[in-house]
């Protein structure tokens, strides 16, 4: 694990990154959501993707932040362009959340600071036929994205009390509402975060705490190159990063992006059982059956 301190300088933004983040949308009072819930979250799977997109858009409304993935050189690259375009405090931890000490180390790299926000993005997924996984792979998916939510959500969930307020968001997925042959297994990940997210929603609101499950569909993000997926429509990471936190403290449940929207319009009248089929199909659709790339 490594560790780099918080110092609000540094290297120059990235190329169009602050025109980009000009375009996007803005969380409203903005004020008020640092305040409830500030004055630093901690992101996991900070580096890239919906995390990194979440954190950039923490750091527009001035909340320090703590990174948290694997690669400690992408977390230093996005640390520093957060630094410069938002001159915040940025903490960076490098740890693998797929060991058993993982979450342990992470918790061990900040108590002394007061963090109010936790969100839990950093997962991947597998897909291809169930009997053809990797187990070791399996079971790695398994702890990133249960093992390590279920132990940072304990951990920060008492603290969060204890502060008086705070907030948890914790990334589901759609493929979390039903199970989805061709990848079995990362739905059942998705699912299990999404039931975690909806009893605490009921079960902390009266501390005050706001939970909610993040529910987005195809992402671009190096998510579908690791599990295997060609994805010919998918959300950019910047347009679902401000829905998700504007929900936050008003509902249990969000599914961010128009065409996440459009899926679950389209497969909530069918029962159960068929929504199964037609996701295996969509699935079966992304890969081969070896989990290969389509395409």
């Amino acid at each position: 694990m490594a560790v780099s301190p918080q110092r609000a300088t540094g290297a120059a933004p990235a190329p169009g990154a602050a025109s980009t983040a000009a375009r996007r949308p803005a969380l409203r009072r903005p004020d008020r959501f640092a305040a409830r819930y500030g004055p630093w979250a901690l992101v996991t799977g900070g580096s890239s993707g919906l995390g990194l997109a979440i954190a950039d858009a923490l750091a527009a409304i001035g909340l320090n932040l703590v990174l948290v993935a694997r690669h400690g050189d992408a977390l230093e690259r996005a640390a520093a362009d957060l630094r410069s375009r938002h001159r915040t405090g940025v903490r960076v931890v490098a740890v693998d959340l797929a060991t058993v000490d993982g979450p342990q180390q992470l918790i061990d790299a900040v108590p002394d600071l007061d963090v109010g926000l936790l969100v839990a993005a950093a997962g991947f997924g597998t897909s291809g036929p169930f009997v053809a996984t990797d187990l070791s792979t399996e079971e790695a998916m398994l702890a990133v994205n249960c093992r390590a939510v279920l132990a940072l959500t304990r951990h920060f969930a008492p603290r969060l009390i204890e502060r008086g307020g705070g907030g948890i968001v914790l990334l589901g997925s759609l493929v979390g509402f039903q199970g989805v042959p061709a990848c079995a297994s990362y739905a059942a990940t998705k699912a299990y975060v999404q039931t975690l997210a909806e009893a605490l929603h009921v079960e902390l609101r009266r501390s005050n705490v706001d939970v909610i499950a993040a529910a987005p569909g195809p992402v671009h993000s190096g998510f579908a190159a690791r599990a295997g997926m060609h994805l010919t429509r998918a959300a950019q990471p910047a347009d679902l990063a401000v829905p998700i936190l504007r929900a936050l403290g008003r509902r249990g449940t969000v599914v961010p992006g128009a065409l996440s929207r459009l899926l679950t319009f389209s497969l909530r009248m069918l029962p159960r059982p068929a929504r199964v089929r037609v996701m295996g199909n969509v699935m079966r659709g992304m890969v081969h059956g070896d989990g290969r790339t389509a395409g």
